[in-house]
């Protein structure tokens, strides 16, 4: 015959089991990319990128088809710069963001000059332009990885290059009207603006974990 085990002993070693599961549910780390305030950034920080490829694309279309609607697809290209710069500065203070945005403007009025000097074949300004623009990116990787030790500045420095070439792929086809290319163009920076997008916010969590608990 079986012994039977008494009822106490079970429920003694029950609970002790309880208690331990307890005791690993609180000592075991929260991701903090996987959280609600975590995803909530990821979202965000997605949206903003999605508007600045968004509206890069609207600009260049009505800049190259010379639409009367380019002055205000611009202006609220430049809105967008400040909503990026906007939404590091619960992290990094009013001059960062301030900062951030500045560069970001920089950079639409670059990728503007080299539009227009392409447009019509002009060589002189468009080679400053790519100048400025490429140089202005190097800028942004050297503020963004001075104020975050996750954003290595050579990793931002390729990402920010990347964008650009993309960028002047979409805008090169849209001038020669290579529709196919247009659309695979404005497909890659897409992709890659939602790369660039994860690795600030993925920066920024990764600094400032207890904000996303």
């Amino acid at each position: 015959m079986k012994q039977r085990i008494p009822v106490s002993i079970m429920l003694t070693a029950l609970l002790a089991a309880v208690l331990l599961v307890g005791c690993a549910a609180k000592t075991t780390p929260v991701d903090p990319m996987s959280t609600t305030a975590g995803i909530n950034l990821r979202i965000a920080m997605r949206d903003l990128w999605v508007d600045h490829t968004t509206w890069t694309r609207l600009y260049i279309v009505s800049a190259v088809a010379g639409l009367p609607d380019a002055g205000e697809a611009g202006a609220r290209l430049m809105k967008n710069q400040e909503d990026i710069g906007n939404a590091i500065k619960p992290y990094y203070g009013d001059d960062a963001g301030n900062k951030l945005t500045a560069l970001l403007k920089n950079h639409i009025s670059a990728a503007g000059a080299v539009v227009t000097a392409a447009k019509v074949g002009d060589q002189k300004k468009l080679v400053p332009a790519q100048a400025r623009w490429t140089a202005n990116a190097d800028s942004i990787a050297d503020f963004l990885s001075s104020a975050n030790p996750n954003w290595a500045r050579q990793g931002l420095a390729d990402m920010l290059h990347e964008h650009l070439r993309v960028t002047t792929e979409e805008a090169v086809a849209r001038i020669k009207k290579d529709w196919a290319g247009d659309v695979k163009a404005y497909d890659a920076i897409h992709m890659q603006a939602m790369m660039m997008a994860d690795a600030l916010s993925s920066g920024i969590i990764k600094q400032f974990p207890d904000k996303f608990k």
